[in-house]
């Protein structure tokens, strides 16, 4: 995909088939190159932006509702240009890749300047770029420009541990003496990495990170090569370089961009069954690595927990996680031998998620990255089965072992992701560890320590509570005591079939609702087949006519307090024979689908030719 900067957006195309979309629990895309390559995350439906690389805040939206996932990026900058992915899962595992390149061009006319100029500057720019070997922009006399014109973006791949990297950059424009060169990293705050002025280098002008890093070839301006050289490369390093000359008044005359990445080693799959006694998180690189590095082992799924750390060569694990304490290992000796692999003994279903090896120098930056994504599988899960709509469903689990009144029992859901579902600890419910979604759906017995009864009571089901649920149980310095997982499956309700004249005044499209609501839900009605429109909007206590579809305005009602009576039934009336269609309600909160109801509605004429097809 091709766009000038300047641009309102750019759409990044990815269309998956319908039977791999259906599979799908997550949808993400990513950027090839970056630390944090995500650019847009959408989990069951949802946007989770809580990862997203800073450069993209605001700037990304996708459809996370139907099998076309293109990402729409907005105000697309010469710095954006790079391989962008779309990566379809299934609960960790990849079911289709899409993979976009993305070239963003600048241009930035002068407006109030005449227009045969430009055509003249874009035609000696054509000829000296069929002159010249690196397709850069050449000085035109070393005036100023009127127009700064087109300039491709330079895509450089270092590996990991090179002593030095080049970003090139060659002209064949005659400099002046007095120009300044100048490289800054484009997509970190505009930092200034390297300044040739005067004839020499600026090392005072640059940023104090670069300091003793970065040089040029010595008399860059009679040579034309203005490329620099990247001592000591790190990981941190990677992102977009651009260098500017300038003329003695400031005035723009040269410009490049050069995409610095790093290759990493690509993420690595692991699958264990519960209960076994040991797993490695397997990562190997250089030997004999610096006795002053720092390694680092976190899980990315877990608020990117602390699971182990070696700094200077020796265990530093202060904060590591509790559920980590006493269940990690490394082997001996790991600087040395480059195997920086991680044992985690005694795998639970809860560990599963993505483990990322982090290796830092000593001033912090870092030189090497790995992630491992662990799925530990459970043995025989117990199945419950319900169906959309009912009140509550028991998710079971009876021990007959006497436990301490000091343990801790957390309810998860494992997948399709990690969520905090329900926590007891020190003999009472801690609902401030809950996750948002859960808050006021679970219950546990009273005093379940003593009846041995840790059965889990989920409320108000939701379509999206389908998962498998892990209980698992830990004493007072967090060591595991046991565990049993129960996948959920919420079904949807059979379709109702309502049959009508087209004489009739009315017609009603029943629901019923098995529990009253919260007045935070939103009850939409919505014809779904078949064509999309808004049928009915009820929200905040109040119909809301103004986000109906035109054709519906004024020909539907709702009863009295919907909410508090549980009767969501609609009054469709002057009914027409288009009227007949499939049309859904649902019930949603804070973007969740909360319930909904499907009917299908059959408008006839008078005679049995006057039937429409549904």
């Amino acid at each position: 995909m091709e766009v000038f900067e300047g641009a309102e957006s750019v759409l990044l195309p990815c269309q998956v088939p319908s039977d791999v979309f259906s599979q799908a629990t997550s949808a993400v895309w990513d950027r090839d190159g970056f630390t944090n390559p995500t650019v847009h995350l959408c989990v069951r439906s949802s946007d989770d932006l809580s990862g997203q690389n800073d450069l993209y805040k605001d700037r990304t939206s996708m459809s996370c509702e139907t099998g076309n996932l293109s990402l729409t990026l907005k105000n697309p900058k010469v710095s954006d240009g790079g391989n962008y992915t779309c990566i379809i899962r299934k609960q960790g595992q990849d079911l289709k890749k899409v993979k976009v390149e993305l070239k963003v061009t600048a241009r930035a006319m002068d407006r109030e300047a005449p227009i045969w100029p430009r055509v003249l500057v874009a035609v000696l720019v054509t000829v000296a770029l069929l002159a010249a070997a690196s397709g850069v922009l050449v000085c035109l006399s070393c005036k100023r420009m009127t127009s700064r014109e087109v300039f491709q973006v330079e895509m450089v791949v270092v590996k990991n541990w090179e002593k030095s990297v080049l970003l090139p950059f060659k002209t064949t424009a005659d400099l002046p003496q007095d120009v300044t060169v100048e490289w800054r990293r484009s997509d970190s705050k505009d930092t200034k990495v390297y300044v040739f002025q005067r004839s020499k280098s600026q090392a005072d002008k640059q940023d104090q990170d670069y300091r003793g890093r970065t040089e040029m070839n010595k008399e860059p301006l009679r040579t034309k090569d203005l490329s620099m050289t990247l001592k000591d490369p790190h990981l941190t390093d990677s992102g977009v370089y651009t260098c500017t000359v300038y003329n003695k008044d400031g005035d723009m005359l040269l410009q490049k961009a050069v995409t610095l990445n790093f290759k990493v080693p690509e993420t690595e799959m692991v699958e264990v069954g519960q209960r076994e006694r040991t797993v490695w998180l397997p990562f190997e690189t250089k030997p004999d690595l610096p006795h002053d590095v720092t390694v680092e082992w976190r899980c990315s799924d877990l608020k990117h927990m602390e699971v182990y750390v070696l700094q200077k060569g020796k265990k530093w694990l202060h904060n590591q996680g509790q559920v980590y304490r006493g269940r990690t290992e490394m082997k001996e000796d790991p600087l040395t031998t480059g195997d920086l692999s991680l044992m985690l003994k005694y795998p639970l279903l809860t560990d599963s998620g993505v483990y990322t090896c982090t290796v830092y120098n000593k001033d912090g930056h870092m030189l090497t990255q790995k992630k491992v994504m662990l799925s530990v599988r459970a043995l025989h899960p117990e199945m419950v089965e319900v169906t959309h709509g009912e009140e509550s469903v028991l998710l079971s689990f009876k021990i007959t072992a006497e436990l301490p009144e000091d343990v801790t029992v957390e309810w998860t859901l494992t997948e399709p992701k990690q969520m905090k579902v329900h926590i007891y600890e020190s003999g009472s419910n801690q609902s401030q560890n809950q996750d948002q979604f859960y808050k006021g759906r679970t219950e546990m017995n009273e005093d379940p320590l003593k009846n041995g009864d840790l059965s889990l009571i989920l409320k108000e089901l939701h379509l999206a509570d389908s998962g498998v649920y892990t209980c698992t149980v830990y004493n007072s310095d967090a060591e595991f005591l046991t565990q049993k997982s129960v996948t959920l499956k919420v079904k949807d309700p059979a379709v109702e079939m309502v049959k009508v004249t087209e004489l009739e005044q009315f017609v009603i499209l029943p629901f019923q609702a098995p529990y009253d609501f919260r007045k935070d839900v939103t009850v939409e009605w919505r014809l779904t087949e078949p064509k999309h429109m808004m049928v009915h909007v009820y929200e905040s206590g109040n119909n809301q006519p103004d986000k109906q579809d035109q054709d519906y305005r004024g020909r539907t009602e709702m009863k009295e307090d919907p909410l508090r009576t549980k009767d969501l039934s609609l009054i469709l009336k002057d009914l027409r024979l288009t009227d007949s269609g499939v049309y859904t309600c649902i019930i949603h909160k804070d973007g969740y689908m909360v319930l909904h109801k499907v009917v299908i509605l059959s408008v006839r004429g008078e005679c049995n030719s006057c039937l429409p097809t549904v």
